[in-house]
């Protein structure tokens, strides 16, 4: 799945933007997800991490 954390599993979510005369349309809000290259099981694999995990 694209946009999803391969440690905390955190994904997109979706709402609504509200304008001032306050009607609504559809949108996403999505996680800051980066690529790195981590050690999984002995081996180098790059996944996709949020930067609040990569801290």
């Amino acid at each position: 799945m694209a946009n999803t954390c391969n440690i905390c599993d955190k994904g997109a979510i979706s709402g609504n933007n509200i304008s001032h005369s306050t009607r609504h349309t559809k949108r996403t809000w999505n996680p800051n997800i980066k690529k790195v290259k981590a050690i999984v099981n002995g081996t180098p694999k790059r996944i996709s991490v949020c930067t609040r995990c990569l801290r």
